[in-house]
């Protein structure tokens, strides 16, 4: 289930060449906001993103337009975890969505000099817990 993570509203300083949203302040949102959800659901401030699947700009976001982020943790590993995170622009107006991105973000468990750590194994089993309730409530 997909939780929101962060809002931001678009300013004329995050705006590029084109009149849109630029590209890459609206991946520094997508990193900020999934590697806080990471910390967050890991118990540990100590993330660190390894990788971010394919980046599709789905449609424009201009100048006041509010961005709502949100993220849904779809696997974790040994040391690393996986969100999927959506992008949607929001009408103040409406309230509709549109989304405008959407990509999985692979982010690992570090260690203070930097070594990939396990994440906890409290973490894993809420992790199992929350997904076998998911399937039974879809059955």
């Amino acid at each position: 289930m997909m939780k929101l993570i962060s809002t931001k509203v678009c300013k004329k300083s995050d705006i590029g060449v084109h009149n849109n949203l630029f590209g890459g302040t609206m991946l520094s949102w997508v990193d900020e906001a999934g590697v806080a959800m990471a910390a967050q659901y890991c118990f540990t401030p100590l993330m660190v993103t390894l990788k971010m699947d394919e980046v599709t700009f789905l449609a424009p976001v201009k100048v006041n337009n509010i961005v709502k982020i949100y993220g849904n943790v779809i696997g974790i590993g040994n040391s690393s975890i996986t969100i999927l995170i959506e992008v949607r622009r929001c009408s103040v107006y409406t309230q509709e969505e549109k989304i405008v991105l959407s990509t999985r973000v692979l982010f690992c468990r570090i260690d203070e000099d930097g070594s990939a750590i396990p994440i906890a194994k409290h973490v894993k089993k809420n992790f199992e817990n929350e997904h076998k309730a998911v399937q039974i409530q879809s059955e």
